[in-house]
């Protein structure tokens, strides 16, 4: 496995969990985006929720250049839409532990998606422990495991941004759970149990995802915050 970074603490601190995973792609660019990003700061808040902000870099050219948008996330946008079949991609939408899509700003919706996966749980059990810089990853051995990709994601806890122009002009917007860095840091196939470190740095949040390659099903999430 290749590192990457996270937050630095002498005493250690460990997570273990199966967790809701809900990726929200939305920019501060979008009009009908402020409700979504409502939504997630309420999602994130629960204990059995990973919300994830993911913003995305299309909306720019109509007058705001979201400050938090990075264009790997309109691609991880884009290959979702292959997967749900889907011609178009679009501002607010949520995914579901990578199985299920929902407009972001349909509360109800949303609601009972997120309630429905946490009723299903995942399928793997996923630890992740801190200590100082290092944080240990490890699972159980799943044989019936498809190929995944073992992903460390850090996130802003929240953040406001004055808009003075694009469709939200004027307009100081709260936004929470900001995605911040996005790394791949390995792969896994579940033939033996999962067991691998990684330097980290800083104090933001630190997410763990073990998700089916090609933009599949979520397997496995943890986090420590």
């Amino acid at each position: 496995m290749t590192a990457l970074l996270t937050s630095v603490n002498a005493t250690a601190l460990r997570a273990e969990q199966t967790p809701v995973v809900v990726e929200l792609f939305t920019s501060q660019g979008c009009a009908s985006c402020p409700e979504a990003d409502e939504m997630l700061a309420r999602l994130g808040s629960r204990e059995n929720v990973i919300a994830l902000a993911l913003h995305v870099d299309y909306w720019d050219y109509i007058g705001w250049k979201d400050k938090f948008a990075l264009s790997g996330f309109t691609k991880r946008q884009k290959g979702y839409a292959h997967v749900f079949d889907k011609r178009m991609i679009y501002t607010p939408q949520m995914v579901v532990n990578g199985v299920r899509e929902v407009a972001g700003n349909r509360p109800m919706d949303v609601t009972d998606l997120v309630q429905a996966e946490a009723a299903k749980g995942l399928a793997v059990p996923l630890t992740i422990e801190r200590s100082g810089d290092t944080l240990s990853i490890s699972a159980p051995a799943e044989q019936d495991l498809a190929d995944t990709d073992v992903i460390l994601v850090r996130y802003t806890p929240s953040a406001s941004v004055d808009i003075p122009r694009g469709e939200n002009a004027g307009k100081t917007l709260a936004y929470s759970h900001i995605v911040t860095e996005w790394s791949d840091i390995g792969d896994w196939n579940g033939q033996s149990p999962l067991s691998a470190t990684v330097p980290v740095s800083g104090a933001s949040p630190i997410v763990v995802l073990v998700q089916e390659k090609g933009y599949g099903p979520i397997r496995a999430a943890a986090r420590l915050r």
